[in-house]
């Protein structure tokens, strides 16, 4: 098995046009050496290698160079996050550090800041230690922008920011119960640190006697926006003892830095002083041609949104976000109150407010898995809550089954809105329902709306394509944002196409009459098939329901790249819809099925 050339050689194939001409020469070598050498077989870090040592020409000496055209082939991506912790990835190499899965040197190193993994990419690269045909594929389906063990880190980040803290102090833990000699090092940054997963896994190692852990920590002062307050050396210091600070713009001054932490016995944290600018990657315009119109998304329309309720209504909304106003375009159209990154405490803060008023939860569909606890003790005990679960199925990956998991809480309901209608609807069923979390999630993507919502009747459905007048033998069935695709989909195909906007829907006898006739149903959905949409309109109303939804979690790539995957395209939903009447499956099934 060849697994460099199966997973970077389509993606570096394809954005073969955004490559320089020297590029391309260099990434059309080492995929003839992969396809006639056989350099590609073993653990990735080694074929990695071996193709490096085949084509040693190196087209950038700097890393930071290497960063911004991974990036501006890319299109998208944490440039900036990346930018601020080089000088701290280039000590780690220095040190010894950065090879061998992070087993090798003097200490173990768990990179905590997962995102700044396109950083030991580069640094690799420059080096001498990858190829160049990985760079080109970031986000794009070969390489991950989070740390993987696959790709040489010690450690994988999945959904959570401060859960790297916890990876070293656990590691750390079973090093000193081992009696090994030996320290971790963790890359962490000053907004991770607000994550609770981050207090508490500090707070053990002190309270176990930790005496191997080493907390370097890139203090750029921003997590997504600025933060609040600089961060609390105090603190720190009192959990780790020794603390030094470090110029962390100035590699040299990072290495000796860490260098003397780890040279003498005992735990110690090092605070970096680093500076980060804008945290998504916006490509830079084209000389002299025209801006290309920015489609806002649907989740990015949530403070209008909320701003007209409040215009409507009179009721002043308790907003709380970790760091995402941005995402939910809050700025300027409703007052919020920034958390921080501190996930637990956002929920937590609506636990006292008065019943009355409306409390806003703004967070993410990974995220929120960081505070399920604080969840269940809110849906219990909190009225009047809306949690908007914000979904982007991007670069990070994430939980194909996030919405079936809010919908297990106590008092819980969960809605995918598409349209400004229907989450004007969600909320006016707040009020009626105060004593039932609404849970809604907010599609980070831009698309036209359906031809028609749920609004009048946000629990039931609405049909896109309405039924003849004869019984259909077959008919579609959808939820959220897999309406969408589905309606596009279904355009020239006529098939009867009902879209719900509740993930649990109460269905109008008519509905369920013309449903009850059909030979075949497919259900839609983009949210997991286990426990999904799908399965509890088959359980609650023994429908003949067959369900096509995505089996695993989203993968790391952007969300263009995501719809074959899963096999939610519209040209494989078109391939599936056809056959349906007929009783005959789609010539392509998804890549995982």
């Amino acid at each position: 098995m060849n697994a460099l050339l199966d997973r970077f050689a389509g993606p570096a194939r394809e954005a073969l046009p955004r490559l320089t001409p020297a590029e391309r020469a260099v990434v059309h070598r080492e995929l003839a050496e992969l396809e006639h050498g056989g350099h590609g077989e073993g653990p990735l870090p080694d074929a990695l290698r071996k193709l490096a040592a085949q084509v040693p020409e190196r087209l950038y000496t700097d890393s930071a160079d290497v960063l911004l055209r991974m990036h501006e082939i890319a299109g998208s991506g944490n440039l900036q996050s990346n930018l601020s912790s080089l000088p701290l990835v280039r000590a780690c190499f220095a040190l010894g550090l950065a090879e061998d899965d992070g087993r090798g040197g003097p200490a173990d190193l768990i990179v905590g800041r997962g995102h700044i993994a396109p950083a030991f990419y580069a640094e690799h690269y420059v080096r001498g230690t990858w190829p160049f045909t990985p760079l080109a594929t970031l986000h794009q389906g070969g390489l991950t922008g989070v740390v993987h063990r696959d790709l040489g880190f010690r450690n994988t980040m999945r959904y959570s920011l401060g859960v790297g803290v916890a990876q070293a102090v656990s590691l750390a833990w079973e090093l000193t119960r081992r009696g090994e000699d030996r320290k971790v090092v963790c890359l962490a940054g000053d907004g991770e640190l607000h994550e609770g997963a981050a207090f508490e896994a500090l707070r053990f190692a002190h309270d176990a006697g930790l005496t191997n852990l080493v907390l370097v920590v890139d203090a750029n002062a921003k997590g997504i926006e600025p933060l609040a307050k600089p961060v609390n050396t105090g603190y720190l210091a009192a959990y780790l003892g020794r603390l030094v600070e470090a110029d962390g713009r100035d590699p040299w001054a990072v290495e000796a830095a860490l260098g003397a932490l780890l040279a003498v016995p005992g735990p110690g944290v090092l605070v970096c002083r680093t500076r980060k600018g804008d945290h998504s990657f916006k490509p830079a315009p084209v000389p002299g041609a025209a801006p290309a119109p920015a489609r806002a998304s649907f989740a990015s329309a949530t403070g209008r949104m909320l701003a007209a309720h409040r215009q409507r209504t009179g009721r002043e909304p308790a907003v709380f976000t970790a760091d995402m106003a941005a995402r939910f375009g809050l700025r300027g159209h409703v007052p919020y109150t920034n958390t921080g990154l501190a996930e637990t405490l956002t929920v937590g803060m609506t636990l006292s407010l008065p019943d009355d008023t409306l409390k806003v939860v703004a967070t993410d569909a990974m995220y929120y898995m960081d505070s399920l606890s604080m969840l269940t003790e809110a849906t219990t005990g909190v009225r009047n809550l809306l949690v908007l679960a914000g979904r982007s199925w991007g670069a990070w990956g994430g939980a194909h089954n996030a919405a079936n998991l809010l919908g297990l809480l106590l008092h819980t309901r969960v809605y995918e809105p598409v349209t400004e209608a229907e989450f004007a609807a969600c909320l006016d069923r707040l009020a009626r329902d105060p004593a039932t979390t609404h849970a809604v999630s907010m599609v980070d993507a831009a698309f036209d709306p359906p031809p028609a919502d749920c609004a009048d009747d946000i629990d039931g459905g609405v049909w896109l394509t309405p039924p003849g007048d004869a019984p259909p033998a077959a008919a579609v069935v959808t939820f959220g944002y897999a309406s969408v695709l589905t309606a596009e989909a279904n355009r020239d195909l006529g098939l009867p196409h009902l879209h719900c906007a509740a993930l649990t829907p109460e269905l109008d006898p008519s509905v369920l009459a013309v449903l009850s006739g059909c030979r075949r149903i497919l259900s839609v959905e983009y949210n997991g098939a286990d426990g999904g949409f799908g399965e509890r309109l088959r359980a609650r109303h023994l429908l003949p329901v067959e369900v096509h939804a995505v089996r695993r979690d989203i993968d790391n790539r952007v969300h263009a790249r995501q719809l074959p995957l899963h096999g939610m395209s519209v040209p494989m939903l078109r391939e599936r819809l056809a056959g349906l009447p007929e009783g005959r499956e789609a010539g392509h099934a998804p890549a995982h099925a």
